[in-house]
């Protein structure tokens, strides 16, 4: 079957999400779009994930747990969970090991954090949009461990994508599945890898289309990220 997708859409914990970004507004307009399965991957944190996941409740829409991590070599990686407790201690890891650095909201904006009927219930005061201290094997490695799936952000995007930073992606990091921002640069960057079109979404206007599919047998968070396992 085709399950229609965005794999990458932020919310209003990312400080350059619009604060339009609450988890039902994101629920609504994935489901409007006709989507059949979102994820919530904000900048080095998954505050906002179990909200989203339970907006979602009582629609068709499956909602994946994540985040786009920031590696030491400034590359942006998606990492995806189906269970949300390893989701959590990644994202334990992860925050341990960025900068001391707190959030200017009136340069970067707030990084809301909302329950599932869109109410605020606080602010992180960390600064998330910035490099955490695990490079991009070690952080490999360490979703890999935790039953996760990891690709690579936008790879043809010249900044922060893991082409731009080492030149090309190392064979070592078998990763099934890579992001390319721009459709006519499937062709050439994803001939070793399955593709994947995302939005990027900081906006509810930029959420994908119906547009985007993967065929899976079941219709599952499980059999989604097994697909994007596989090349």
């Amino acid at each position: 079957m085709k399950l229609y997708y965005d794999l990458h859409i932020h919310t209003c914990l990312s400080p350059c999400g619009d604060e339009d970004m609450t988890p039902n507004n994101i629920v609504n307009m994935a489901c409007i779009k006709g989507l059949d399965v979102i994820a919530i991957t904000d900048h080095n944190n998954a505050a906002n994930v179990k909200a989203c996941i339970e907006a979602a409740r009582g629609t068709d829409l499956l909602v994946i747990g994540g985040m786009e991590v920031e590696t030491s070599e400034e590359i942006h990686a998606v990492v995806l969970f189906e269970d949300l407790g390893a989701l959590f201690e990644v994202e334990e890891i992860i925050q341990s090991s960025l900068p001391a650095i707190k959030n200017k909201p009136d340069i970067f904006g707030e990084q809301v954090i909302m329950n599932s009927n869109d109410e605020i219930t606080g602010y992180d005061n960390r600064f998330m949009i910035t490099a955490c201290g695990l490079d991009i094997f070690s952080l490999y490695t360490l979703v890999s461990q935790k039953g996760g799936v990891i690709f690579p952000a936008h790879i043809d995007k010249s900044s922060y994508s893991i082409i731009s930073n080492l030149g090309s992606i190392p064979p070592e990091l078998k990763f099934g599945a890579v992001e390319v921002k721009k459709k006519e640069n499937n062709a050439q960057l994803g001939r070793d890898y399955t593709v994947i079109n995302n939005s990027d979404a900081h906006y509810l206007w930029d959420i994908s289309e119906r547009e985007n599919y993967i065929n899976i047998t079941d219709r599952s968070v499980f059999e989604v990220l097994h697909k994007l396992q596989q090349k």
